[in-house]
C-alpha cells in the first residue's frame, strides 16, 4: 500500500521540492514531481538547475528520452510515468494513479486555500484506509 506523508506550512514549495530531490538521490530513489501545469512545471526545472546553488540536481520532463534513467522527472498530465517509486504531488486535487507509486508526498503551503484543497486530499486518502504521517514544517505540534 502507498505510503502517505503531508509537509504542512512549508514556506518555499520549490525549496523544499529541492530538498526532496536532494535527499531522493543520496537515497538511491526516484521522484516524480507531479506539476498542476507547464508553468509550474518550468518553474520547478527552472529551481532545481539552480539549486544546490554548487551542485545539480539531475532531472528531466517525462517526455524526455533519458526520462527512464533520470532521477527526478517532472511531469503535470501523468501519462508517462516512467518510474513507481516517490510521487510529489504539487497539485490541488489528488493525483489519480497515487496508488501505483510506493510513497506520496503532499506539500501544503501556508495559505489558506492551499490548506483547504490539501485536508479535503487528507480525507480523500484518510477514508479509503491510507495510513497518513503529518509533518509540520512551523514546527507546531500535530
Amino acid at each position: 500500500m502507498t505510503r502517505i506523508e503531508f509537509f504542512f506550512n512549508v514556506e518555499d514549495k520549490l525549496q523544499k521540492v529541492a530538498e526532496l530531490s536532494e535527499s531522493a538521490i543520496r537515497k538511491g530513489r526516484r521522484l516524480m514531481l507531479f506539476s498542476p501545469d507547464m508553468e509550474v512545471a518550468a518553474k520547478v526545472e527552472n529551481y532545481l538547475w539552480t539549486n544546490p546553488a554548487i551542485g545539480f540536481t539531475p532531472h528531466c520532463r517525462s517526455d524526455h528520452t533519458l526520462a527512464g534513467v533520470t532521477p527526478i522527472i517532472i511531469d503535470c498530465d501523468g501519462e508517462q510515468l516512467a518510474h513507481d517509486d516517490v510521487l510529489v504531488n504539487l497539485q490541488s486535487q489528488h493525483p489519480p494513479f497515487f496508488s501505483r507509486f510506493r510513497r506520496l508526498i503532499e506539500i501544503v503551503g501556508v495559505d489558506e486555500a492551499d490548506k483547504a484543497a490539501a485536508r479535503d486530499r487528507y480525507r480523500f486518502y484518510r477514508d479509503r484506509g491510507y495510513e497518513i504521517k503529518s509533518f509540520d514544517a512551523s514546527g507546531a505540534a500535530l
